[in-house]
């Protein structure tokens, strides 16, 4: 099973190995990469612990259903006293062992154990659907965090820039060049740089929170983590939308889960019309009886062994309905399997447009900062010699201040977007490995 090997190598090697994973109450120390915030959170993730659970259930119903081709075998051992007229009898002994063994039945056990199999399968895939949902959720917490990092080394350079432009009105207006609201507007301009960095460290405490939530650590504790390299996102990772509607065919949990499922109820309805047909058995037994004196040498061992054949003939239309409901059941499930191939195409469409379009604003974020940064630094120097206004410096270090929030958020939603549409094709793998197969 391809898709459950993958959510298995998913699972950590390094953390795993640890025998405090589950137990711990605080984070390993150190700054955690991408890959180590992963394995520590599917190592503690109840959710997919009991996805796999699922699928472990459904592999040993398989393998119990193996037990059709092997003969079964029964032994029973009785010792009875009987009662009669007021008196009692001698105790009566006996033992006895019997076996039948299931010869033909056009197919039925066949068709019982590939559903069966067709059911782990899908379970299988549903484990590495709830695997590959909770690495992107961890990823989106992962990239917020990283944000909210990133907001408050903007609002530390932006209250720099704001502080120098404070300590520059106060010299020209003690020397008289400049007057009072010059000050007065660099210390606006100051405070409200004082009150965005209050305000990017809460936002920072928040998503802190949520990461830590979703590793199963309590809200406070703190976390380091490292920030992703700058190759992701480049255009010349995308591929067409037939290319990734391809690889998802191949890849995507749901699709697989839905064939798998429409391939056991397949198999249900070839059973629930076989069950209309003959079985041909064949059974032995053996029974032992000895007399109430075990001296007297008249132990009896008695056995038989035959063939039987049996067909059902009525059973109040039973079986009949039986089979019409598997094959509706099994017309279900191709319905089904169909919404799931129309519901993962929208996706797919959905995350690549919005992956392009992620790449887009990136890239004019970054043109728009470049500019704003410009901007500030010669219109800064050009109130310092008394050809700008304060006004004119406040205006850039706004806008400055936007362009550095625009770009912080669009790298990490551009990261986001990259772990959707990966998501999106099944291969949520490719996001950890920075877009290498």
């Amino acid at each position: 099973m391809k898709k459950t090997i993958l959510a298995l190598c998913l699972i950590p090697t390094a953390v795993m190995a640890s025998d405090d994973c589950l137990s711990r109450k605080t984070l390993p120390d150190g700054e955690l990469t991408l890959q180590q915030i992963i394995e520590l959170g599917l190592c503690r993730n109840p959710q997919t612990s009991a996805a796999y659970l699922s699928s472990e259930v459904a592999r040993l119903n398989k393998n119990a259903g193996y037990a059709g081709y092997l003969p079964s075998v029964n032994a029973s051992v009785s010792s009875t006293k009987s009662y009669q007229n007021n008196e009692w009898g001698d105790w009566s002994n006996g033992a006895s062992l019997s076996a039948s063994y299931l010869i033909f039945d056009f197919g039925k056990r066949l068709s019982d154990l590939n559903n069966l199999a067709a059911t782990w399968r899908a379970t299988g895939f549903d484990y590495d659907e709830s695997v590959q949902n909770y690495v992107y959720g961890v990823i989106g917490s992962y990239y917020a965090l990283l944000n909210a990092n990133a907001d408050i080394k903007t609002a530390q350079s932006l209250k720099t820039v704001a502080q120098t432009a404070k300590d520059t009105a106060d010299k020209k207006f003690k020397a008289g060049v400049v007057a009072k609201a010059d000050v007065l507007k660099a210390d606006t301009t100051l405070a409200t740089r004082n009150l965005e960095m209050e305000r990017a460290k809460n936002n920072r405490e928040i998503a802190k929170g949520n990461l830590l939530s979703k590793l199963s650590f309590s809200a406070d504790q703190d976390i380091k983590i490292s920030d992703m390299p700058s190759n992701f996102g480049k255009s010349a990772e995308n591929k067409s939308i037939d290319e990734l509607i391809a690889l998802a065919e191949k890849s995507r949990p749901d699709l697989l889960s839905a064939t798998a499922n429409r391939e056991a109820a397949w198999h249900r309805r070839n059973s629930a019309f076989l069950k209309n047909l003959p079985s041909i058995s064949a059974s032995g037994s053996m029974s032992y009886n000895p007399s109430p004196d075990t001296f007297s040498g008249n132990e009896r061992v008695s056995g038989s062994i035959g063939i039987r054949a049996s067909m059902p003939i009525f059973a109040g239309f039973a079986n009949v309905y039986g089979a019409r409901s598997a094959m509706a059941s099994y017309e279900r499930a191709k319905e089904q399997e169909r919404a799931t191939s129309d519901a993962a195409s929208l996706d797919i469409f959905t995350a690549y447009q919005n992956y392009k379009t992620a790449q887009t604003v990136l890239t004019q974020t970054e043109t728009l900062l470049k500019s704003a940064t410009e901007s500030e630094r010669v219109t800064g120097g050009m109130y310092k010699v008394g050809r700008a206004t304060m006004l004119d410096w406040q205006t850039v270090q706004a806008d400055l201040a936007n362009a550095q929030k625009e770009n912080n958020a669009a790298k990490y939603d551009l990261f986001t977007k990259r772990a959707a549409l990966a998501l999106a094709i099944g291969e949520i793998k490719l996001e950890l490995s920075g877009g290498e197969k």
